[in-house]
């Protein structure tokens, strides 16, 4: 087919059908969705077969995206995020049973003394958002959010049920990591995956690179809306807010601000396609990819209107269906950009984008995009 806009980089023979969805995107797409930048990228056994980016950075359109472009992915860098808990449970530092109170005294307050690191990862810990009011400018003072969250009663009973935490999960992680480790998780991303151009706290040298987001012209759908949904996602302090956006990109949440590139998140997520092995370099043992990846909890979310089989830190493809046909892990962010894993055919992938949709899970275009990855493959 002739392109109507300009694709560049570059599709293995037998995934041309891979480069027409990445097109249909831009001409197919709802209303609005069509105004916007993306990138798509696949590799197989780490070999990359697909890497197609299109559009412009910035909604004047006078910078082109490209293959440096880097893009605000949000909660699809829980991602990385769980992978970079795998690693220091391979160093032997954490070990997903232990308490997290057994490295974070404080954080036993109020009914959690028993809450694992696994279930914390699998958004099991009650602490979907704050129980009170609070300013969005909180956010921006890490040891404030933790000293509340410490102190703070869970939502409903540790490790009964699943309810996402959309930004605190991110806090809460970090501070179990830096504990354990004596690093934070961004510094550990910059030290341990430097070539993968993926940053959890965005230096301001490297702010010219970030594209212009497009936000969603609708809400995200919640279901019935209850005290934990208001909580999560609709009080006003239930996002940072009031700094402006240089100073979120700077801070360290991995919950909600990874800048990076579709090519370094299909990369990273390589690690759970190809048996822990990142392009040649031991990642993680079968064991702890094991742990990594095994059901935590699987039944009704508490925040999000889905059922969901959580892994340590990642969404199982059992039942969503929203990685393909095979059984993958991953995950999406607010507004469509999605990264996963599929063992079973040692491949990874990722897709980013500037226009936003309202779709917290499972966005059309991925989901495009991945029906004709398959039907490649």
């Amino acid at each position: 087919m002739t392109d109507p806009i300009d694709i560049h980089g570059s599709c293995a023979p037998g995934f041309e059908a891979v480069r027409d969805a990445f097109a249909a995107n831009f001409t197919e797409a709802p209303e609005g969705l069509n105004e916007q930048a993306a990138r798509f990228s696949v590799l197989v056994e780490g070999e990359t077969v697909v890497d197609l980016w299109a559009g412009w950075a910035d909604t004047a359109k006078t910078t082109p995206f490209t293959d440096t472009t880097l893009t605000s992915v949000f909660s699809t860098g829980k991602a990385v995020m769980a992978i970079l808990m795998a690693t220091a449970v391979e160093a032997g530092q954490i070990d997903y049973d232990q308490t997290v109170a057994s490295l974070w005294p404080a954080f036993g307050a109020a009914g959690k003394q028993d809450v694992t690191v696994a279930q914390l990862m699998s958004h099991q810990a009650g602490l979907p958002g704050f129980s009170e009011a609070v300013e969005p400018s909180i956010w921006f003072d890490a040891a404030a959010v933790l000293d509340r969250l410490a102190a703070q009663a869970p939502m409903w009973a540790p490790g009964t049920a699943s309810g996402y935490h959309p930004i605190t999960v991110g806090y809460l992680a970090n501070e179990v990591y830096r504990r354990a480790t004596g690093r934070t998780m961004g510094q550990a991303l910059r030290e341990d995956f430097a070539d993968l151009d993926l940053w959890i706290g965005l230096p301001e040298s490297e702010h010219g690179r970030v594209a212009q987001m497009r936000k969603p012209t609708a809400a995200p759908s919640l279901g019935t809306i209850d005290p934990i949904k208001q909580a999560a996602f609709l009080d006003r302090g239930s996002a940072p807010g009031g700094r402006g956006s240089t100073e979120w990109r700077k801070m360290e949440i991995p919950s909600a601000n990874l800048h990076g590139t579709a090519l370094g998140l299909a990369r990273i997520l390589g690690v759970v396609a190809n048996g822990g092995v990142l392009e040649g370099r031991s990642v993680l043992s079968g064991g702890v990819l094991g742990q990594l990846t095994r059901e935590r909890i699987h039944g009704p979310d508490k925040v999000l209107p889905y059922d969901i089989s959580w892994a340590a830190g990642l969404m199982r493809n059992d039942g969503l269906k929203v990685f393909g046909p095979d059984a993958a892990f991953g995950h999406y962010g607010w507004g469509g950009s999605m990264a996963m894993a599929d063992p079973s055919r040692r491949l990874s992938a990722a897709y980013v984008m500037t226009r936003q949709s309202p779709h917290l899970i499972g966005d059309p275009r991925p989901k495009r995009l991945l029906t004709a990855l398959y039907d490649s493959l």
